[in-house]
C-alpha cells in the first residue's frame, strides 16, 4: 500500500472514531436510499436462511448431510465425478420389508404384502431423489448465484461508498488544513458510489419476477412429488384390499390335536390317543386313565384341518364376525350371537356399525366385533 493510501485509511479510522466517540455527525443518506439499503439487507439475511432450512426440508437428517458433504467434498478433491444420494428414509423401511418379504415367502400372504409395500416405498425414495435434484436445479442453485453474485456486488459497493463517504467527511471537517480541490474530488467519489450502488439496489429490488419463477418452480416439483406418491401408495391400497379379500375368502384353517404313541401298561399293546385337550386335561388331574385308542388307516397326516362353516363363506361385501354375544337394550339395535356373520352397511361413528343379519337390521357396538371385509373408503 502506498503512502497516499495509508493516510487515507488513516483518515477514514479517524472519522469514524469521530463518529463513534465524539458523536460527529457524518453525510446522511436520502430516504429512498435507506429504505433500498433495508430491503436488501432483508434479501441477503432470508436467502441465508432460506437456503438452509430448504436443504433441512429436504434432508431432514443433519448427520447424514454432513457425511454426503464430506464424501462429495473427497470426490470433488480426487476428480471423481459420482455424487452420493441422500438416503431416503422411505427407501431405508422400503428395503427392510422388501428383505422380510422375501425371507417369509411367496407362500405367505403376508411376505408377499411386506415385499409390495417395500417395493412401493422404494418407488416413493425414488420419486424423493427426483424432488431433491428439481428443487435444488430449479430453487436452491438460482438463489445461491443471487446471493454469490449481486448480492456480493452490492455488498462491496456499499462498502465502498461508506469508505468514501468517511473520506469526504473527514475532509469537510478539516475544510480548511485540506485543499479545497481534494474535498470535491472525494464529494465527486462519493456521489458516483452512491449513484452505482442505488442503481445496483434498485435492479435487484425490481426483479421479483425471477425469485416468483423460481419459487413457483419449487412448488411445482413438490406437486410432481406427491402426485408421483399417491399413485404409488394408491395402487398399493388396491393391492392389499385385493390380498384382504382374497386371505378373508380362504378358507379358515384350524390346528387339530396331535395323535401320540402310547403303550398300554396292561397288555402291552401299541394304541394311539390325541394330546389332551383342556377336558381332557381336567379328567386327567381326576386320576381317569387315558383312553388308548386303535390306529385307523384313515387319519390325515396334517395336523391342520378345514372348518366347514368357513369353506362355504364366501365374503364379496363388507362384513364382520361377531366376537361376544350382543343383547340390545334400545329398539333399532342388532342382537346376534358369537360367530354369527354380519353384513356391514355403514359405520356410524366411531363406536358404532350398522348391518344386517338374517333379514334384520340395526346397529351394534364395533367393539364387539371383527372385521373381515372392511367398508369402502367414503
Amino acid at each position: 500500500m502506498s503512502v497516499s493510501g495509508m493516510k487515507k485509511q488513516l483518515h477514514k479510522a479517524s472519522q469514524l472514531l469521530n463518529e463513534r466517540l465524539m458523536g460527529a455527525q457524518g453525510t446522511k443518506m436520502d430516504e429512498d436510499f435507506l429504505r433500498m439499503e433495508k430491503n436488501v439487507a432483508v434479501i441477503q439475511t432470508l436467502l441465508l436462511e432460506l437456503l438452509s432450512k430448504t436443504t433441512e426440508f429436504l434432508q431432514p437428517n443433519p448427520a447424514y448431510r454432513a457425511k454426503l458433504s464430506m464424501l462429495n467434498t473427497m470426490s470433488r478433491i480426487r476428480g471423481q465425478g459420482r455424487t452420493t444420494v441422500y438416503p431416503q428414509t422411505e427407501g431405508i423401511l422400503g428395503d427392510c420389508m422388501l428383505q422380510y418379504g422375501q425371507e417369509l415367502g411367496a407362500t405367505s400372504e403376508f411376505g408377499g404384502a411386506l415385499a409390495g409395500v417395500g417395493d412401493a416405498l422404494q418407488q416413493v425414495a425414488q420419486a424423493k431423489d427426483a424432488l431433491d435434484v428439481n428443487v435444488k436445479r430449479s430453487f436452491v442453485d438460482p438463489l445461491q448465484e443471487l446471493h454469490n453474485t449481486e448480492l456480493k456486488e452490492i455488498r462491496f459497493q456499499l462498502k465502498k461508498l461508506n469508505g468514501r463517504r468517511l473520506d469526504f467527511d473527514y475532509k469537510r471537517r478539516r475544510k480548511g488544513k485540506v485543499p479545497l480541490d481534494e474535498v470535491r474530488q472525494a464529494w465527486d467519489k462519493f456521489m458516483s458510489s452512491k449513484e452505482l450502488a442505488e442503481r445496483r439496489m434498485f435492479i435487484l429490488l425490481q426483479n421479483d419476477a425471477d425469485r416468483l419463477s423460481h419459487l413457483a418452480a419449487m412448488v411445482s416439483a413438490l406437486l410432481d412429488f406427491h402426485r408421483s406418491a399417491q399413485r404409488i401408495l394408491q395402487g398399493l391400497h388396491g393391492n392389499l384390499q385385493a390380498r384382504l379379500t382374497a386371505a378373508s375368502n380362504r378358507p379358515r384353517r384350524r390346528p387339530r390335536t396331535r395323535k401320540i404313541r402310547v403303550r398300554s401298561e396292561h397288555n402291552g399293546s401299541i394304541g394311539f390317543y390325541h394330546q389332551p385337550s383342556a377336558t381332557s386335561a381336567a379328567s386327567s388331574v381326576t386320576g381317569e386313565p387315558l383312553a388308548v385308542r386303535p390306529p385307523r388307516p384313515d387319519t390325515a397326516t396334517s395336523c391342520y384341518d378345514t372348518d366347514p362353516a368357513d369353506s362355504k363363506l364366501v365374503l364379496d361385501q363388507p362384513c364382520c364376525r361377531a366376537m361376544y354375544p350382543f343383547h340390545p337394550n334400545q329398539e333399532g339395535e342388532l342382537s346376534f350371537n358369537e360367530g354369527d356373520i354380519i353384513v356391514l352397511s355403514s359405520q356410524v361413528d366411531a363406536n358404532w356399525y350398522e348391518g344386517s343379519l338374517s333379514g334384520r337390521s340395526g346397529l351394534f357396538p364395533i367393539s364387539y366385533v371383527d372385521v373381515l371385509v372392511p367398508l369402502p373408503l367414503p
